[in-house]
């Protein structure tokens, strides 16, 4: 039996720490080691943590003595691993018993060098809120059609909490890109594999991804929020800018077609950025990167970067129709 690596970072997290560690240590495949780093918590996390690791000496906690922040925090617990295999894990989840054995049973069995799956999306108390992430986010289809890079070269679908991988990877994950926010440890990783190596994809269901006003990162859309089509457009513009000038500076894991794609990608956003109205330069950039999106996805995203006076006009119809049936 492999030892796997489980890493598992923290931050105030001491309300559901102790049920996702008894998650952990529970399953039905024992040869893992837990590595934990604490990221200056000002709760009892720490102290909960200590007191698991002198019961279970499959676990060993670091304390970071300044914040790093969940990004860099998982760098250093990447930097630790030993093992042939790693997963990594959130705080305040729950693994169900056998998702440690079906994840390398899959990825073994098909000869693949990382594995991700779907979660069932749950509240704080663990009540089913939706049996599929995927589903609810509508990327269940893309996700059928693609096992290659194309699936997550313009937009992440893979949920660290659900990957398993080979640590022979790390040594071109890591360092990690650290010059913006939108490109994260787990799109990184799962990026980084699919374009050196082989994934697969588990539908099968084998994590309560609990959901609950503390999270880092979740399922929430931060766009739905805003209440002027602009400040969605400049969002939308300003993520892809920032990934691919991250693409740009980390070339080094791209074959060369993409490298080129990348560059012209990143002169395309910050062409477009400022379009108000109507322009129809660069559209075959524009299909070269969303070609391989749903034809509605494709359609909406044109609309929104080369025509945004009509994105505009729907957007605040849109707007009012929701505010009208108590939804904004």
């Amino acid at each position: 039996m492999e030892k796997i690596d489980v890493l598992l970072a923290t931050y105030n997290g001491e309300k559901y720490i102790a049920k996702q560690l008894e998650s952990i240590l529970n399953q039905t495949y024992k040869n893992i080691r837990v590595i934990i780093s604490d990221d200056c918590s000002t709760d009892n996390t720490l102290k909960l943590l200590k007191e698991y690791e002198t019961k279970d000496s499959r676990i060993i906690v670091y304390e970071q003595s300044s914040n790093l922040g969940y990004v860099k925090n998982f760098e250093f617990l990447l930097e630790k691993v030993e093992a042939n295999y790693y997963m990594l894990s959130d705080q305040d989840d729950v693994w169900l018993e056998d998702k440690i054995q079906k994840s390398y049973d899959k990825l073994i069995n098909d000869n693949v060098d990382l594995v991700f799956g779907d979660l069932k999306i749950v509240d704080e108390n663990l009540n089913v809120i939706n049996d599929s992430m995927f589903k609810f986010l509508k990327i269940d289809k893309r996700l059928k059609k693609y096992n290659d890079y194309r699936l997550l070269y313009m937009d992440n679908c893979v949920t660290g909490c659900t990957i398993i991988s080979k640590s022979s990877f790390l040594s071109i994950i890591l360092p990690l890109p650290k010059t913006t926010k939108y490109l994260i440890h787990d799109y990184w990783i799962a990026l980084v594999v699919m374009l050196n190596g082989k994934v697969s994809y588990m539908e099968e269901k084998y994590i309560l991804y609990r959901q609950h006003g503390n999270n880092q990162v979740g399922t929430d859309k931060v766009s739905t929020k805003f209440k002027k089509f602009d400040m969605v457009r400049e969002l939308f513009v300003n993520v892809k800018k920032e990934r691919f000038q991250a693409f740009c500076e980390n070339e080094k894991v791209f074959p060369d077609e993409l490298k080129n794609l990348n560059k012209k990608a990143l002169e395309y956003y910050r062409y477009i950025e400022n379009i108000k109205w109507i322009s129809l330069k660069k559209i075959n950039i524009f299909h070269k990167l969303y070609k391989y999106q749903d034809i509605k996805l494709y359609i909406l995203n044109f609309v929104i970067l080369h025509i945004p006076i009509l994105a505009r006009g729907l957007f605040n119809i849109r707007y009012i129709f929701l505010k009208l049936i108590g939804k904004r």
